[in-house]
């Protein structure tokens, strides 16, 4: 099995603070999830992670107006500068100190930060691309100039549309206007007049007038007018003499019962200003009238933060204490993106048997599907009443099986999306673990409460039996891969081995020295895997009963202390076992995790640590730190755990509503801080990726089949424009090496979209095996995207035909890509078949029309189009009229209709 695994996408995980962001050209929303960044694909319905991360949380993102530079800061107000295109890290820098508002100006030359009650503007770092002749800056931030004057924390930054002034919002209930240069007969001025906190501050579109939003709901709209004998308000330079002022023209309000405002955003093109409350509703009203547009309710929690697209069509809303994330079509009223993590910590998650999907249980007694391909959450079951404890597919079929704490065990169609089957035990018991037979014939569930393991037929929902044995909790379940073995781990420090298919049910038990955690069956069906208390991971012969091999893990899952803790964490207790254990596809390697930050990868034979994973750097969680430090120490006692919820400035932030100590509930404002663990492990059936549930979110981490740009396979005649020319000569062999070679994927698909038809099969039987994995792999992207039906399915064909016996004999190097050809081409033929059954009526009409009419050659027609539907006549269009027949010749019938 490989071991060089990398985090490839964090799923689970939609929105966890911080601002949202659109990308200047709308398509994709960008939502911090926690110290990372997601970005969703709102067109191609598809989400991946930037594979960087932050020591704690982000509270602020930006991206400039070219959409190349995304800057991202977390709460100490350290910032990390990344290229968006290739999700690389450029640079790291930091502001010393947490920052409230960050925006780039519409030029893309500088940028504001909000730090406390200063504002700083920083040149925006250089960044060369393929159309620029910029060089790489050596120092890449650069500061402008600072700006004070406001008493309290900026809590919005706005520039104008030429850059050339800059609105902030504060706390100290003011609005200032700022010029980027000195300006000749301008001087900063002050608008002062809201009763509150001011959220926000916006320019109209000709710059003339000036919105403003404070946390009570007022909307102030000032204008640069003549000044009055009372000037609304407005503090104004008594020594500056122009008569012209900006005040009050006009004040609306926006309120909702018993709410409060929250957060605020404005479209200028469109005159629009979205609102969202603490209660979960939102309000969308044109300006300067302030005409309500819509009133909506999207959420049960308060909205955190809203924005809009740059076309001003689309409304983006995130709930951080649900976890919420909203893109809503005000027009259309429509949802175009709406997805929602689990609100209390994962519990058990399990991979379906294609691979395609991913399942979560969680605390809040709901079951997720994710699709591993786009990162969306497709279907959310509900009918649990108490936390779900574990999962389980059946091996043949769409068939999930889930035990919970309500005392239920339930069947799950993944297909129609419903539960068909409930299994309850005579007495109300909550089962912390399930297992079903391969055959899917009947499956198991062990309890806490009861030490009995309960069997049910799938089909009929009858009990069949209950196994005794145990003196203690059950607290893991695995069937043998062949069908015929049930083993079972508890607390009493036992294994058991139970025959249940046999004429008598025999339990063989195996002693271990501590409570069992976890127990893992090898694919072959002859070994177990047990993880205990003790730290211990033990391998077991199921045969001889005897133990093959055994590895003290305490060393290796050890990692990070608390806050509250007194020692360093290698001395720390309580992450010194194994959770969850998960034998890899092929039976090599042996996956565990704990309580700690740490994932490890063993070899099942030897026991050797081939790789330690870590789960997170997050130093907003507990258990990521792994040195005491004198500094976080006071004289009450650690910094991290001194509640600092009674010095906030506003009164509600000042309200605890909380009990002491609560771990569950209102995850938001609990006081102890969350662990970070890992809580259940799986393997994709291919073998190509492995997924992690852990605090932050399902982490999953797969081979990197990315090719490298590779200089030790090039030289110097090997350059873009000499592929081109090669293909402009014909020599698409040649052309398409050299394009392997680059590694630029418009350059691959030009030259590949150039080949001829008839020369695909000669092009493909020559291609050297080097480039072969890369060719399926690039075809099965194209597919995907492009409306060459025909022509991608012969590329395939050939590649079946020419390299068929090559890919047979190394099946498990070419495993990934062949599975994505087939998932695209199942997709489509699936939607050809849709498309088929849509029109099935007018397909039958045209095939019941005449098939030859006098004047026309029915040889030389191919395409039969009806002009009108009054019984007139016929026109037939040949391959002539379409351009696709040359010289008389007819290479590729049908290719005129895209088939």
């Amino acid at each position: 099995m490989k071991t060089d695994f990398k985090f490839s996408n964090l799923l689970g995980t939609v929105y966890c603070g911080g601002n949202l962001l659109f990308t200047p050209d709308g398509t994709c929303i960008l939502s911090p999830v926690g110290n990372r960044v997601t970005v969703f694909d709102l067109i191609n319905n598809k989400s991946y992670t930037f594979p960087f991360s932050h020591r704690r949380n982000i509270c602020r993102i930006a991206l400039n107006p070219r959409g190349n530079l995304l800057l991202t800061v977390d709460e100490d107000g350290r910032a990390v500068l990344t290229n968006f295109a290739r999700r690389l890290a450029l640079h790291h820098f930091s502001f010393h100190g947490p920052i409230s508002a960050l925006t780039f100006s519409p030029s893309g030359h500088h940028f504001a930060v909000g730090i406390g009650r200063l504002i700083e503007v920083w040149h925006t770092p250089q960044a060369p691309d393929a159309n620029t002749d910029e060089g790489l800056d050596f120092a890449p931030f650069a500061l402008h100039r600072v700006y004070a004057g406001h008493h309290d924390v900026v809590q919005s930054l706005e520039w104008s549309s030429d850059s050339r002034f800059f609105l902030s919002a504060a706390k100290d209930l003011t609005t200032r206007i700022w010029s980027l240069h000195p300006e000749e007969g301008f001087s900063p001025t002050t608008l002062a007049g809201h009763r509150e906190s001011v959220l926000g501050a916006w320019f109209s579109n000709d710059q003339e007038t000036v919105f403003t939003i404070s946390q009570d709901g007022a909307v102030f709209v000032w204008k640069h007018t003549q000044n009055p004998s009372t000037n609304g308000g407005v503090e104004a330079d008594q020594t500056n003499q122009d008569p012209h002022h900006w005040r009050i023209t006009q004040r609306h309000y926006s309120m909702q019962k018993n709410a409060r405002l929250n957060c605020a955003a404005y479209h200028a093109d469109s005159n629009l200003i979205v609102t969202g409350f603490s209660n979960g509703q939102f309000g969308l009203y044109e300006m300067p009238e302030f005409n309500m547009i819509h009133t909506l309710s999207i959420s049960q929690s308060v909205i955190n933060f809203v924005t809009l697209s740059k076309s001003g069509h689309w409304l983006a809303f995130g709930s951080s204490k649900l976890g919420q994330l909203l893109v809503w079509e005000w027009q259309s009223e429509s949802f175009i993106l709406k997805q929602q993590a689990h609100f209390d910590r994962m519990t058990d998650l399990v991979y379906s048997p294609d691979g395609q999907h991913i399942i979560t249980t969680a605390d809040d007694g709901k079951i997720k599907v994710w699709d591993t391909s786009s990162g969306f959450c497709v279907v959310t079951f509900t009918e649990h009443s108490g936390s779900v404890t574990a999962c389980e597919f059946i091996k043949r079929g769409h068939v999930l099986l889930t035990s919970s704490l309500d005392g239920s065990v339930r069947a799950w169609d993944l297909i129609r999306y419903r539960n068909f089957r409930t299994f309850t035990a005579p007495m109300r018991l909550s089962f912390s673990s399930v297992a079903v037979d391969p055959s899917g014939e009947v499956v198991c569930a062990g309890s806490l409460d009861s030490f009995d393991i309960h069997i049910w037929s799938v089909q009929t929902g009858q009990l069949l039996d209950q196994l005794s044995g145990h003196e203690a909790p059950v607290a893991s379940l695995a069937f043998a891969p062949s069908g015929d073995i049930l083993v079972s781990g508890s607390w009493d420090h036992t294994v058991r081995l139970w025959s249940i298919f046999g004429r008598i049910q025999t339990s063989e038990p195996l002693r271990l020295q501590a409570d069992v955690l976890d127990v893992a069956f090898h694919p072959d069906s002859k070994q177990i895997a047990v993880s205990t208390l003790d730290g211990q991971l033990t391998i077991w012969s199921v045969s001889e009963a005897i133990q093959k091999a055994g590895v003290n893990g305490r060393r290796d899952v050890s990692g990070g202390r608390k806050f509250s803790d007194r020692q360093t964490a290698a001395n720390a207790a309580g992450n010194k076992s194994f959770n969850c254990i998960v034998y890899s596809v092929d039976g090599t390697c042996v996956i565990a995790g704990g309580n700690s930050k740490y994932i490890c990868l063993y070899d099942a034979q030897s026991g050797t640590l081939l790789k330690k994973y870590t789960v997170s750097v997050n130093l907003s969680l507990d258990g990521t730190q792994e040195y005491l430090n004198s500094r976080n120490l006071t004289e009450a006692g650690p910094k991290g755990l001194i509640d600092e919820q009674g010095d906030a400035s506003d009164y509600e932030d000042r309200m605890d509503r909380t009990l002491p100590g609560t771990m569950r509930g209102d995850a938001s404002t609990r006081r102890t801080r969350p662990d970070v663990r890992v809580l259940s492990i799986a393997c994709s059936p291919t073998g190509q990726a492995f997924c992690a549930a852990s605090t932050e979110g399902l982490l999953v981490y797969s081979l990197d089949h990315v090719l490298k740009f590779d200089p030790f396979d090039l030289d110097v005649d090997i350059t873009p424009s000499s592929t081109v020319h090669a293909a402009q000569e014909g020599d698409f062999l040649r052309a398409l090496t050299m394009a392997f070679r680059l590694n630029e994927k418009s350059l691959i698909r030009c030259v590949y979209e150039a080949t001829p038809i008839s020369n695909v099969a000669s092009v493909v039987k020559q291609l050297p095996t080097t480039y072969l994995i890369t060719l399926i792999r690039f075809v099965a992207q194209v597919m995907d995207e492009s409306p060459h039906l025909e022509f991608n399915l012969r590329w395939i064909e050939a590649l079946l035909g020419s390299h068929g016996p090559h890919l047979k004999d190394n099946v498990s190097t070419f495993a990934t890509e062949m599975r994505a050809v087939q998932k695209t081409i199942l997709k489509i033929q699936n939607d050809l078949a849709r498309m088929a059954h849509n029109n099935i009526y007018a397909l039958d009409y045209l095939l019941s029309q005449p098939t030859h009419v006098a004047g026309h050659s029915k040889e030389n027609a191919d395409v039969l189009i009806l002009t009108d539907g009054n019984g007139g006549e016929p026109t037939y269009i040949s391959d002539e009229d379409m351009g696709i027949v040359e010289n008389g010749v007819d290479d590729h019938p049908g290719y005129g209709l895209g088939l």
